[in-house]
């Protein structure tokens, strides 16, 4: 929550689609930390009819936008954020960064050197990590003794629907469920050193990761099965047996207020959030790895 006397971070948003509408506008928009001052897409009706809704107005150029914002949230495709996040960057801008942040570790590492020069805040959109059923996870992974773990993500959202188009058929479920599972599995069992890869990302996708100390992760990763709701989760493995996460057992809805509030105060305070644009980095270069 905002403080008794600190103002609204201002938020300007990037992008009029399926994100845009049922995540990042809402949520910027329903405070109290924050307000949503702008929209901004290349469309400009779709920008003027979310705007509208939301009940703000719609920027005439990105330009626009970053005058009248002090944040900017991205809700575009990876290459677009990468190229219009270094422009935020050297305006002086905050950063609510979609994942992966770029398409290509170069793209990735011009935001963060943009970040860096800049001084600007940034932080990642990595969903899960902001529900408090996933931080009572991770909480509970740090003392538990695992040896291996397995990971899933799981989804027909590439066979049809506001998924089935764009950079996320062309590229599969590596770049657009991947930075979900590595990052999970990361948090629970140590860096990863070392990742083999087997299948097709537009298909179905198996990384096996070798994590620091010798803890193994098998992860599952497909957007192209039918399914009548995602499959998605985390299991641990050791000696006192089993330690899991199911996100089908928990509200997503319960993130987004989280997320705005940590940006927000990140904002605020200058502090770069734990999920940062060099963790977005780090984990562009363990998908450039597979």
């Amino acid at each position: 929550m905002s403080t008794v006397g600190e103002s609204p971070v201002r938020v300007g948003l990037v992008g009029a689609g399926h994100w845009a509408s049922v995540m990042h506008g809402p949520t910027f928009a329903a405070g109290p930390e924050t307000t949503l001052v702008g929209v901004w897409a290349r469309r400009s009706a779709a920008a003027t009819e979310l705007a509208t809704r939301l009940g703000t107005t719609a920027a005439s150029s990105f330009d626009d936008l970053l005058d009248r914002c002090e944040a900017v949230a991205f809700a575009v495709p990876p290459d677009i954020q990468a190229d219009l996040a270094v422009r935020a960057a050297a305006a002086g801008r905050a950063l609510l960064l979609d994942k992966p942040v770029a398409l290509t570790v170069d793209g990735a590492e011009r935001v963060a050197a943009a970040v860096r020069k800049h001084g600007v805040v940034s932080q990642i959109v990595l969903t899960k990590r902001y529900h408090p059923a996933t931080r009572a996870f991770l909480a509970a992974a740090a003392g538990f003794a695992a040896v291996g773990g397995r990971a899933r993500y799981l989804h027909g959202g590439f066979l049809d629907g506001p998924f089935a188009t764009g950079w996320r058929l062309d590229h599969g479920a590596l770049l657009d469920l991947g930075p979900h599972l590595l990052d999970l599995v990361e948090a629970a069992l140590g860096p990863i050193e070392s990742i083999d890869r087997h299948g097709d990302p537009t298909g179905w996708l198996e990384l096996t990761c070798t994590h620091r100390g010798g803890a193994v992760s098998q992860l599952s990763l497909s957007g192209a099965v039918g399914l009548p709701r995602s499959r998605a989760g985390v299991e641990l493995y050791g000696p006192a047996g089993v330690l899991e996460i199911d996100f089908g057992t928990v509200d997503h809805a319960e993130c987004w207020p989280v997320l705005r509030a940590e940006f927000a105060r990140a904002v605020r305070t200058g502090t770069p959030h734990q999920l940062d644009v060099e963790h977005g980095v780090h984990l562009q270069h363990l998908l450039a790895s597979c």
